[in-house]
């Protein structure tokens, strides 16, 4: 039979995931410009319906499908979940004694990693790219970069990175924070940056919303951290002890920075080195220490600040919304450092840490694992990126739209309209 105490923690921890997106969408919707929040926004929302369908007609197949005898990519034998149900039922009686949980439960939870995956993209080319090419390139990239970097990473005996190369990413810091991080780096590269970027400052128009989508964020990481140990069980507690102090630990030294750097910490200062903490944990939760958890958040923080306050302005790259400077340059950090503080008794391949082993080969594979990862996010990205242009001929909405602000001249709606009487 199943163990229904982990059935139910992964039920659970399913549904905090599913929760990060609205809460991603709140986080960047208060960071953007006022004229643009309601684009902001839905384009996050507007993922739950893309990659939501794509990943039970093909996502899943081609991350965790097939018989595990291709190193790149899952298989085409569950295309649309068909037979899952069939098969759940004849086997009922017979569950594999390997079996914690159904099967059922992995689809969705994994869905739910695929669509905060791609809703994170969307932060780097807010207030200037077609609604539509984004649609288009977030479906194609859900299938063409993030299912196969997923059993790259995680498909189990034989996967690229994870078995062959032996680099260890307990919940995401490759699949998620790199791949969205770099991707997101490509499109507003390929975009260019909005009018008036170098010229004039962006502020959040609306810091309650950060804040509130901050708490939504790290509500559901811990059913992200907790649950990618796939069991209820003490490392699953230590994935979310970690997930705690690693984020305290970011939030506090993003504000020891700002305050040295600026003079006045602020609450999107503290929301942001939040996140940058549980980025820079996600691949080492259930690895490391708590120490090393500690010591992860207060070194992230002072990284990602630079990352944005500073390699913007050097390269000229309007990361609208930091998606590169927070989860691109913190997941790079993260698995870095995860190939120092590896515990060798929680190591997926019995490899420690070089603190605690003396032996640098696991660091070696998590450096590797990432330029492995960094090089097939680019190439398929600007293959991706060229299609997409080529079907919409162009990224960029039109310099008026741009002007207007896309939620009245895309969505014909405003976030905050201006009523002269009562609205009818």
């Amino acid at each position: 039979m199943y163990d229904s105490g982990s059935t139910a923690f992964m039920l659970v921890c399913t549904m905090l995931v599913l929760f990060m997106t609205p809460g991603l969408a709140f986080f960047y919707g208060g960071l953007a410009r006022r004229r643009n929040v309601v684009n902001t926004m839905l384009m996050c929302f507007a993922v739950i319906g893309v990659v939501g369908l794509l990943w039970v007609l093909a996502g899943w197949s081609f991350a965790y499908g097939g018989d595990g005898s291709l190193s790149w990519f899952g298989g085409f034998d569950q295309l649309g979940l068909v037979g899952l149900v069939s098969g759940m039922l004849s086997e009922a009686a017979s569950v594999p004694a390997d079996a914690v949980y159904p099967s059922l439960v992995d689809v969705c939870f994994q869905m739910a990693f695929a669509m905060i995956t791609a809703a994170i993209v969307t932060g780097s080319v807010a207030g200037r790219m077609r609604f539509g090419a984004v649609l288009a390139f977030i479906g194609a990239w859900s299938l063409v970069v993030y299912a196969p970097l997923a059993h790259m990473v995680w498909g189990g005996e034989g996967s690229l990175i994870g078995d062959v190369i032996g680099a260890l990413d307990f919940a995401g810091g490759d699949v998620v924070h790199i791949s969205s991080g770099v991707t997101g780096l490509i499109l507003c590269v390929a975009l260019g940056g909005r009018k008036g970027f170098g010229l004039k400052s962006y502020r959040p128009h609306n810091v309650p919303f950060v804040a509130l989508g901050t708490g939504l964020l790290w509500l559901g990481w811990f059913g992200f951290n907790g649950g990618s140990e796939f069991a209820a069980d003490e490392v699953a507690a230590l994935a979310i002890l970690n997930t705690v102090v690693s984020s305290a630990a970011g939030l506090a030294s993003w504000l020891v920075v700002e305050r040295v750097a600026t003079g006045t910490p602020s609450l999107v200062g503290a929301c942001t080195g939040l996140v940058a903490g549980l980025v820079v944990v996600t691949p080492a939760a259930g690895f490391v220490e708590p120490w090393a958890a500690v010591v992860m958040g207060l070194l992230v923080s002072p990284v990602c600040y630079l990352a944005i306050s500073k390699l913007k302005a050097r390269f000229g790259y309007d990361d609208a919304l930091d998606a590169f400077g927070c989860h691109g340059v913190g997941g790079l950090l993260g698995g870095v450092l995860t190939g120092l503080f590896c515990v060798p008794e929680l190591s997926w391949t019995g490899k420690g840490g070089l603190l605690y082993t003396g032996d640098p080969s696991l660091l070696v594979s998590q450096v590797l694992g990432i330029l492995v990862t960094l090089a097939i996010v680019v190439v398929l990205d600007l293959l991706l990126v060229a299609a997409v242009r080529a079907v919409f001929g162009g990224l960029r909405v039109s310099e008026r739209d741009e002007a207007l602000g896309l939620d009245v001249s895309v969505h014909g709606e405003s976030a905050y309209p201006a009523f002269t009487g009562l609205d009818s």
